[in-house]
């Protein structure tokens, strides 16, 4: 059927639907909730995303801020902010941000609960040899010899550094860091801790 100015309609098209009112409100709580985890970010991994100038200067007031009425009007203003920028590009790059630390975080509780197995069980030494038939089976057995001689004498743990940092390696699947490792150099990039565990 021709509408008023003679173009025909197709019947099959959906309406363009406007979002409801309480859909327009969730979208912007949620904006204003992403932009209040923004905030607490710390300054190094606030640098990590890719922020509008305007945005990442109103986040670094916010963070100044410590009157609790101003607080929620800079985080409101934020929220008007990040409707004006690529919210879910925003999300996605928190999101990821957030991943990679509790990735980071797991694996080195992994290695570390793997490395006190290994000094703890032969049965554990046994297996991370099956699995992974390609390592240096004589330097592992001597650094475990080593990190439990260090633990009965109760000397500084430098061989158990060692055998973390090479652990950690090996669960991130760098051959290069994992022969550093075993040479007794610190494998670049493979140091995913303060104290190196």
């Amino acid at each position: 059927m021709p509408d008023w100015n003679g173009t025909v309609e197709d019947p099959a098209a959906e309406p363009a639907e406007r979002p409801s009112k309480s859909q327009r409100k969730r979208e912007m709580h949620a904006r204003q909730d992403l932009g209040a985890q923004l905030v607490r970010l710390g300054a190094e991994s606030l640098r990590r995303l890719e922020l509008p100038d305007i945005l990442r200067e109103a986040i670094a007031e916010a963070q100044r801020i410590h009157g609790r009425e101003a607080q929620r009007r800079q985080l409101q203003y934020i929220g008007r902010l990040m409707r004006d920028s690529d919210y879910a590009a925003i999300q996605a790059s928190y999101d990821n941000l957030l991943g990679g630390s509790r990735e980071a975080i797991a694996l080195m509780h992994r290695c570390e609960r793997l490395r006190d197995q290994l000094v703890d069980d032969d049965a554990a030494l046994a297996g991370l040899l099956a699995r992974h038939g390609a390592i240096d089976t004589q330097w592992l057995r001597a650094k475990v010899r080593a990190v439990r001689s260090e633990r009965a004498a109760a000397r500084p743990p430098r061989h158990a550094r060692e055998l973390y940092r090479w652990l950690y390696a090996l669960l991130q699947g760098d051959a290069a860091a994992v022969a550093a490792a075993a040479e007794g150099a610190a494998p670049g990039g493979a140091a995913a801790s303060k104290d190196d565990r």
